[in-house]
């Protein structure tokens, strides 16, 4: 989860009072309940591509996308949201171009199951292959997934992926029809950013994860300079990491103010008009105040990691990813600071971000705790499992419904500051079962599968739950408490972690946080304020009604703090820099 993300990109707030989501849920999940009266035959959509596109056979998840309307195409109208669009997937191997390959009542679906539960009208259909490769695991294992193609494992954006138009068509209430789709067009490559005078772009290969992968894998980063730097090749920088999504460039900096023929735009997030304008012009005055006489110099850095997994590899060492802290903190941060005449001293390096980035940040200290001076953990993924969102990982039993012996009472998973449900637990897994067995949804829930479960015999990640029934495996969750549970990990082994963490845990979150992440902060919270020998001697604060992502500003809304992350916390890390820099450490060069 990242402020500012994408819907199904970490779980972006949707804000819109949808009550009506908890209806579709009972849609899905119930056909009994089903209000809706279905044709009598499903349809089947037969689909093929285009041998122009390639002439080779192809392997992945081939997904069929209706519409009511085309506001946009089909593909770009799918999510938890209750305008939510409709969805069905299924797998397909070795398809041959120009082959027939169905969709029909045996593919599932969202918000509808299947298509047996399509009511007749006029829809407008797309249908996109989300391409797999083979990737040959450095332990003999052979795992087929989507490869990063630079865009952040968003299925509906990948370059290289296969689609069609869109067409409309008429569903009858009489009798079975077949359609036709051909993949005929495919997402043309990125052109990557250019270098600017204070933005640069990195990228490296890394030797751990290509040996885990089998082949070449590539880290990056995107670089903001200081003022000066080629003024002053005596001067090296302490390194501030900034922890998130897939940025596809360096965000929030800008040295132009606001474009003046701009069209102000609506942000359904955050109920503001214009905020196009008002970001344009927060990147303006963050240029402002990074190029001003008494700003201290330092480099801001955000990396990419992307894996087949997930848009970044929540930056630890995992089974199914491989070794991404390690390659992160001992290959690509190092690469950088000797390029850019970093300091290159845990005392200097500093850790922030929010949502995936916030549990990121806090991973990363903890797991490398003399390697960074402090980290500033905004609205985290789950950093204790007995709140992961509203489940309790270790004694629930379902993941998807309340224990009950009569009710069937849905999980909440996101909800607005006044307490309004707009999706359910079973929604968000759902989708991302249509998008994609195995763990290859690309969505939140099964990266934090693909992170925090051990690899499985098909060398895929095994489920912490069914992903239809959501019945709980408790032999994998305790797999997590061990090794990823960052609230159990610091209090099994405070007598030697403490030490070394004292000062620099740095936590925030709106207390009520739209996917109720603020329950783990309590819990961890619990633990930290009863530490002695040392106290933790950090920071856990709350925002009032606060949603996700709320990071610390209690003067500013959160449309406004989530575009300060690069300056709000620089007067602590300017005071653990001088409190914690050994004798003889370089505090000067850099004050220039």
């Amino acid at each position: 989860m990242a402020p500012g993300a994408p819907a199904l990109r970490g779980f972006a707030a949707h804000n819109k009072l949808a009550l009506a989501a908890l209806a579709v849920l009972f849609l899905v999940s119930c056909k009994e309940q089903v209000a809706i009266e279905p044709p009598g035959d499903a349809p089947v959509f037969t689909v093929r591509f285009d041998k122009s596109l390639s002439e080779q056979a192809q392997d992945g998840r081939l997904l069929l996308m209706l519409s009511s309307h085309d506001e946009k195409e089909p593909r770009f109208l799918v999510g938890v949201s209750a305008d939510s669009q409709l969805i069905f997937g299924r797998n397909v191997e070795g398809w041959k171009p120009g082959e027939a390959v169905a969709v029909d009542q045996s593919a599932i679906g969202f918000p509808l199951a299947d298509l047996s539960q399509l009511p007749a009208g006029d829809y407008y259909a797309q249908a996109l292959l989300n391409r797999y490769k083979d990737f040959h695991l450095a332990n003999g294992k052979v795992v087929s997934l989507p490869p990063d193609r630079g865009e952040g494992q968003q299925w509906n954006r990948k370059p290289g992926n296969f689609y069609s138009k869109p067409v409309k068509l008429s569903i009858s209430a009489q009798g079975p029809q077949s359609f036709s789709l051909v993949l005929d067009q495919v997402i043309p490559d990125i052109v990557p950013p250019e270098d600017t005078e204070f933005v640069k772009h990195v990228r490296m290969r890394s030797e751990m994860l290509s040996e885990f992968w089998g082949e070449d894998v590539y880290l990056g980063a995107h670089v903001l300079l200081p003022k000066g730097f080629e003024e002053h090749p005596e001067a090296r920088y302490p390194l501030m990491i900034f922890h998130g999504h897939f940025p596809d460039d360096f965000g929030g900096f800008r040295t132009e103010p606001p474009d003046p023929g701009l069209e102000p735009d609506f942000s359904a997030r955050f109920g503001v008009h214009g905020y196009n304008i008002i970001q344009q012009q927060e990147a303006y005055d963050f240029y402002q105040k990074w190029v001003s006489d008494d700003f201290p110099r330092f480099i801001v850095i955000e990396i990419q990691h992307p894996t087949p997994y997930y848009d970044d590899s929540y930056a630890v060492n995992s089974a199914s990813q491989g070794p991404y802290g390690d390659a992160l903190t001992y290959e690509l941060i190092p690469f950088i600071e000797e390029k850019f005449r970093g300091i290159g001293e845990g005392w200097s390096r500093f850790t922030y971000g929010g949502s995936t980035g916030g549990w990121e940040a806090m991973a990363v200290q903890v797991f490398y705790p003399d390697e960074y001076n402090g980290a500033f953990i905004a609205c985290p993924d789950p950093i204790d499992f007995r709140a992961y969102m509203t489940i309790n990982i270790y004694e629930d039993r379902n993941a998807y419904w309340y224990d009950s012996e009569y009710r069937k009472m849905p999980r909440p998973a996101h909800r607005d500051y006044l307490g309004h449900v707009h999706a359910s637990q079973y929604e968000y897994n759902r989708l991302e079962a249509v998008l994609g067995d195995k763990s290859r949804s690309g969505q939140q829930y099964d990266i934090w599968e693909a992170t925090y479960s051990p690899m499985g015999d098909d060398g895929y990640p095994v489920r912490l739950w069914d992903k239809e029934s959501g019945e709980i495996n408790h032999e994998v969750a305790e797999y997590w408490r061990e090794n990823y549970d960052l609230r159990h990990i610091l209090e099994r082994d405070w007598a030697t972690l403490g030490p070394r963490l004292e000062g620099k845990l740095h936590i925030y979150t709106g207390d009520m946080d739209n996917y109720y992440l603020n329950n783990a902060v309590y819990l961890a919270e619990e633990f930290l304020e009863q530490t002695s020998e040392p106290h933790y001697g950090g920071v856990v604060d709350y925002g009032d009604r606060a949603e996700h992502c709320w990071n610390g500003d209690h003067e500013n809304p959160n449309h406004i703090s989530r575009l300060r992350y690069n300056t709000m916390y620089l007067p602590r890390i300017l005071e653990r820099i001088e409190k914690k820099a050994p004798e003889g450490a370089d505090l000067t060069s850099w004050r220039y």
